[in-house]
């Protein structure tokens, strides 16, 4: 299944903006329309606002003090002094409602992104390392809150303020402005430059943090496998490698910025520079107000700050712009189970049918090859076979985890693609080897998070599994805090609130994938009651590999390279002497040895 790649390459157009990616970027902006439009008046506000201060300036000093007017110049104070206030106003609110906006905003797309991402198939996990999708769902999503509260808004409004600073400065006195704007060319030249170098940059910094993501939460996750070969010192050698990249990314942004920031300061004295040495001979020669140059000296400082902060602002726009492209291929993945079934049974007898079933991972490599069986309500049928036999994968098809390239596979007659998807696996229990508890309480594993199940229920399970006399001697019982991974059980203690966590749903058909082979001898035989319990009047479809578990199956089926090979009950399969004998010889060689002298 291919990946849609609808979402175009912002990084590599090499324009200032992709349209298509900002518009339905400003999708997300529609509920809260009227919090945006308020937004850009504050804009438009924050830069008239910003504007007039110069210019009453200049009135207070030509009009007010030249005329010795007292009262004019209280008057032309008070009115800066409520203007001042205004500006501060107007700032505060566009500083709050834009780091508002973009919080709602990224909100709602995180959500959109993790309901997209928990209907995706396991097909994609396989292919896509986890720390990547941490990092689109996490730091990526952050980014765009950036592009509505520093990015988007104020850029507007730097670019407002420049056209009304520049109407200003022309209006009051065209040489002044014309002498103002002399080094604008060279500036805009290093601005461009910059911005160029630190998108460049930002973009190795987003790929470096996804990767030290992925490597960070791979080897937490894998810590016991590193210290158990010793193999510490080169795992951190990597990390200090992956680490030692995302430094130096930064460092190229931070030398960039260290660069241009110093230039356009020069660049800005040098303006000031000369628009006094113009004002001074239009002073001398009586041609330019006192009041005009201190409003000039005023604008050049407001002219160039917005100059300078817009390169920032367009890099902190592509930026977001960048992780919206990433985020906008992630929700436009195609890898999601089609879930266009409507039939939903309150109940299912647990009839399963697989007919010509043919099932590969990757392109035409099948590893399950013309599988055929049916298990009728209430049996017990029983899948043995090599590491790589394609056991697993047969579980995974009947709980449609993946989607079978050929063939078709029934639940009580009808079409697994024609079940409402929760509605199929409401109906389907399922214990896998590796058991994985969420950090939270026991009782919250068990019941994972449904409201329907009562403590009750819980201990009723546990006590048909056996689990009861542990949960008991945890300090708080079911309330007992679970470490991530339940890290603080023993793996039969977690194997035991697996069956527990099973048995409390009552589905009609039971899925045992190497149930019991991380458990000790005495628990073993204790979960082997259990499953007879939990299997009696269920459909039940087991993978061990010892076979004493498998004994009372109704059917055997063995396995190899994804195929059928032999089929029938444990006696069935011993007096046929192929592969299930061969299998059944291995793993009790020593107790079929005769006894010797």
């Amino acid at each position: 299944m291919e990946q849609a790649t609808t979402a175009p390459k912002a990084a590599n157009t090499g324009n200032i903006f992709d349209w298509q990616v900002l518009s339905r970027l400003m999708a997300y902006v529609r509920p809260y329309r009227r919090v945006f439009y308020f937004l850009i008046f504050l804009t438009l506000a924050t830069a008239v606002l910003g504007t007039l201060r110069p210019f009453l300036i200049q009135r207070m000093v030509d009009v007010s003090i030249e005329q010795g007017d007292w009262m004019g110049l209280n008057k032309m104070f008070a009115l800066l002094l409520v203007l001042l206030v205004a500006h501060a106003l107007v700032s505060y609110l566009q500083t709050y409602f834009g780091g508002w906006l973009g919080q709602y905003i990224v909100r709602d797309i995180r959500v959109d992104l993790y309901r997209h991402i928990l209907n995706l198939r396991l097909k994609f996990f396989d292919n896509t390392p986890i720390g990547v999708l941490v990092t689109r769902n996490i730091s990526d999503v952050e980014t765009l809150s950036d592009v509505f509260s520093e990015g988007l808004a104020a850029m507007i409004g730097d670019i407002l303020q420049l056209v009304f600073i520049v109407t200003f400065m022309f209006w009051i006195d065209w040489r002044l402005t014309l002498v103002s704007l002399a080094v604008v060319p060279p500036l805009l030249i290093s601005t461009y430059v910059f911005k160029e170098k630190v998108k460049a940059s930002f973009q190795q910094v987003r790929t470096a943090v996804a990767n030290l993501n992925s490597f960070v939460q791979e080897h937490l996750t894998g810590m016991n496998v590193v210290q158990i070969f010793n193999n510490e010192e080169r795992e951190f050698r990597k990390f200090e490698a992956i680490n030692q990249e995302h430094t130096r990314a930064n460092i190229r942004s931070v030398l960039y910025y260290s660069v241009y920031f110093p230039v356009a300061e020069v660049l800005a004295a040098i303006g000031v520079g000369l628009l006094v040495w113009y004002a001074a001979q239009g002073q001398i020669e009586g041609t330019i107000s006192k009041g005009a140059l201190i409003a000039f000296i005023m604008y050049n400082a407001l002219f160039f700050r917005p100059i300078r902060q817009i390169a920032d602002r367009f890099n902190t726009l592509q930026l977001g712009l960048v992780s919206t492209e990433r985020l906008l291929k992630l929700l436009d993945s195609k890898e999601l189970i089609a879930d266009n079934g409507t039939y939903a049974p309150a109940e299912v007898r647990g009839e399963v049918e697989f007919d010509r079933v043919w099932f590969a991972y990757n392109d035409e490599e099948y590893v399950l090859r013309d599988i055929s069986f049916a298990v009728q309500p209430g049996q017990t049928i029983a899948f043995v076979g090599a590491t790589g036999a394609g056991k697993t994968s047969i579980i995974n098809l009947l709980s449609r985890f993946y989607e079978i390239n050929k063939g078709t596979i029934r639940v009580d007659g009808h079409d697994l693609r024609e079940y409402d998807l929760k509605e199929l696996r409401r109906h389907i229990g399922v214990v896998l080897q590796d058991v994985f508890l969420f950090a939270g309480s026991i009782a919250d594993n068990i019941t994972l998070g449904s409201k329907d199940i009562t403590e009750e229920q819980i201990w009723e399970a546990a006590e048909l599994v056996g689990a009861r006399r542990f949960i008991e001697r945890l300090p708080g019982g079911l309330h007992y805090q679970v470490m991530e991974r339940g890290a603080t059980l023993s793996v039969g203690q977690r194997q035991l609130i697996s069956f527990v966590r099973a048995m409390v749903y009552q589905p009609r058909i039971i899925i045992l994938d190497e149930a019991t082979s991380s458990v000790d001898s005495e628990t073993e035989e204790l979960i082997q009651q259990a499953i007879e319990k939990l299997m009696q009047g269920r459909t039940s479809l087991v993978i061990a590999h010892r076979l004493s578990t498998i004994q009372k199956a109704d059917r055997i089926l063995v396995l190899d390279r994804g195929e059928i090979k032999e089929s029938g009950t444990h006696d069935e399969l011993l007096r046929h002497g192929g592969l299930y004998q061969n299998l059944y010889q291995m793993q009790y060689k020593d107790a079929l040895k005769p006894a010797t002298e």
